[in-house]
């Protein structure tokens, strides 16, 4: 019968909405950075772009690179960690 067989992760297509898209998006790229550059360096790079976050956000003009540098960071870190 085909509903007794387990459907593999392939077959799972799940509907999002559309405003979730860049949120997916942007976690499927810490994934690969992540698995591109290993666990540990992962770690190491989320934490030295969370710093370059916080020095970028010192300044007002420099907020606009930083915030985004920061949530990379945190996301990497979180990657790594999980």
């Amino acid at each position: 019968l085909e509903h007794d067989r387990l459907p593999a992760v392939a077959d799972q297509h799940r509907s999002r909405p559309l405003l979730l898209w860049p949120i997916v998006l942007l976690w499927r790229f810490v994934t690969f950075l992540a698995n591109l550059t290993g666990i540990l360096l992962a770690l190491a790079l989320g934490v030295i772009f969370m710093m370059l976050g916080v020095l970028f956000t010192s300044t007002f003009f420099g907020a606009v690179l930083g915030i985004p540098l920061f949530v990379l960071g945190f996301l990497l870190v979180l990657r790594a960690l999980y």
